[in-house]
């Protein structure tokens, strides 16, 4: 049986092609579920893989998509059923792994959970790894004692999909939101997710040498990385907490020990793919009750095709993408 996938293959020339291909099952990998996806999701990640990035993907030609959810078509587990709804996200699907790009994909059962009842198909791929990322920042956050009353949490790359799920994370758990972006003629969009304040990328991006900077905000999420959370760090009220969630701008930190052992910061970390499944499970309960968004997905979220999915990413890696993108992989109107 034959099926579609979008291929990434290396050139001799060392450069990177993609194309949507016909593979068959025997070419998927062994795992206990074989699920046929009805919808995958574009991620950073997704999107590196796609153009090459070997600290991503290390072999090719490869199916990315970190994301999927579908139906499962044959179980070698009794935890769970054929026709069984389920979603896969993180693990090492569309790293090393062939991934949600494409009509099936076989996994381990350890990576699957049950769709979670509060959502349709498509709704938890426009959540996804990441608006599970920014739950999991938002709970380590309220574990770590951050409340409203302490003040302002600023969003970095508040426009990505693990900015604007943040958003409504937080403006859900009564926050005042200061949403931080260099795009242009996004304030509507960041305000309708529940931003208090849309304030521009220097707000956060201190260049002077002072170890500590005066404090504005009671906390954040960070997506970018380097200066950027460095400043956020010297910037945080004391007993904060700053939440490391991605590197769009730099992997590295040059920061000082002063906000933490002056001010009692706290810098948080959130390894999305590899979360364990109990606290999955609880992130997606809280996302379909008191972490509300699910009314703000058709706002962040748009659906595109298989073969749209190329421009998308191009889009993505210059900058210029708004909320995430659900990839479609059947006939609209299946859930």
């Amino acid at each position: 049986m034959t099926f579609r996938a979008l291929r990434i293959k290396e050139t001799s020339a060392g450069q990177f092609e993609r194309n949507i291909e016909l593979l068959n099952l025997e070419d998927l990998p062994a795992g206990e579920l074989l699920i046929r996806v009805h919808y995958s999701s574009l991620n950073y990640k997704d999107a590196l893989s796609a153009s090459g990035n070997k600290g991503i993907t290390r072999n090719y030609p490869h199916t990315p998509g970190i994301d999927a959810a579908g139906v499962v078509e044959i179980s070698r587990t009794e935890e769970f059923a054929v026709n069984e709804e389920v979603i896969v996200t993180g693990f090492d699907l569309g790293m090393n792994t062939d991934g949600g790009m494409a009509d099936y994909i076989r996994v381990p059962a350890a990576w699957a959970m049950k769709k979670p009842q509060a959502f349709t198909l498509m709704e938890t791929m426009a959540i996804g790894t990441a608006g599970l990322t920014a739950a999991a920042a938002v709970y380590k956050m309220q574990l770590m004692g951050q409340v409203p009353q302490a003040g302002p949490i600023v969003v970095s790359g508040a426009t990505g999909g693990v900015g604007s799920f943040s958003i409504a994370i937080l403006a859900s758990q009564g926050f005042e939101v200061i949403a931080v972006s260099g795009k242009n003629e996004v304030e509507d969009y960041l305000h309708q997710l529940g931003a208090t304040k849309v304030a521009p990328r220097s707000l956060i991006n201190d260049n002077s040498s002072k170890f500590l900077i005066r404090p504005s905000w009671a906390g954040a999420i960070d997506t970018v990385g380097g200066n950027t959370l460095n400043t956020l760090l010297k910037g945080c009220k004391a007993e904060g907490s700053v939440v490391s969630t991605g590197l769009v701008d730099s992997p590295q930190l040059n920061t000082t020990v002063y906000p933490f052992i002056l001010n009692g910061v706290n810098l948080l970390g959130i390894g999305s793919a590899e979360t364990p499944m109990e606290t999955r499970k609880i992130l997606w309960d809280k996302l379909g009750s008191d972490y509300v968004v699910k009314d703000k997905i058709h706002t962040i979220a748009k659906e595109v095709s298989l073969e749209e999915v190329g421009t998308c990413m191009n889009t993505m890696l210059d900058g210029k993408l708004i909320g995430r993108i659900v990839v479609r992989l059947v006939q609209t109107g299946l859930t």
